[in-house]
Parts: C-alpha cells; sequence; structure tokens
C-alpha cells in the first residue's frame, strides 16, 4: 500500500509560479511511475507529468511542456511539480498517484490540491 498527500496548492496571478509537493508512505519501489494529473471543475481528470522512480524519466502534456517540471526526492520519498507561467486555464484539482507494475492505471492516488489562477 501507498499513501499519498499533496500539498502547496493555493491562489496565485497569471504568470506566477506554485510548487506542489506529493509526500509518499508506504513501499515505494524502482518500478513505479510517480504521475501528476488535475480535474478543472466540469472536465474529465487528465494527465499533467510523470517521472519514474528509478531513472527519473519525464514526460509531460503539450500543455504544461515547458512551464511545468516534475522531480522526485527518493530519499524523502517525495516528489514535487514545479509550475511556473501560470495561466487561468492551469486552475484545477491536482492529484498524485503511484503506477506499479504493468497496470495501465494509476493505483494509488492522494486526495488532491487545489490550485486557482487568477487572471
Amino acid at each position: 500500500q501507498v499513501q499519498l498527500v499533496e500539498s502547496g496548492g493555493g491562489l496565485v496571478q497569471a504568470g506566477g509560479s506554485l510548487r506542489l509537493s506529493c509526500a509518499a508512505s508506504g513501499r515505494i519501489i524502482s518500478t513505479d511511475i510517480m504521475g501528476w494529473f488535475r480535474q478543472a471543475p466540469g472536465k474529465e481528470r487528465e494527465f499533467v507529468a510523470r517521472i519514474t522512480w528509478s531513472g527519473g524519466t519525464t514526460d509531460y502534456a503539450n500543455s504544461v511542456k515547458g512551464r511545468f517540471t516534475i522531480s522526485r526526492d527518493n530519499a524523502k520519498n517525495m516528489v514535487y511539480l514545479q509550475m511556473n507561467s501560470l495561466k487561468p486555464e492551469d486552475t484545477a484539482v491536482y492529484y498524485c498517484a503511484v503506477k506499479r507494475g504493468i497496470a495501465s492505471t494509476y493505483n494509488y492516488w492522494g486526495q488532491g490540491t487545489q490550485v486557482t489562477v487568477s487572471s
């Protein structure tokens, strides 16, 4: 089992920055993939970014490429999402998640943290 707790959300003006953190407790294994997703009001949850726990290979949604950076600290069991040049359309609840094994979906999810970007 893995428990995930997100933090760092808040209200920011367009063009500003926020850094989200995800604290993972329980066993994280080397083949796990850590992801960030978001869900805006009235919309489906969408992929934002992911990183492999072992090698740190990253992948981003086109909508955030060049503005967001995902990183991890293996020693602290933490995953981060640095968000720069924020836009009102980035407003959403942001979720941290873990994909394990050959599952096509993410197995563990956090409760989410609200990010609101004002224009």
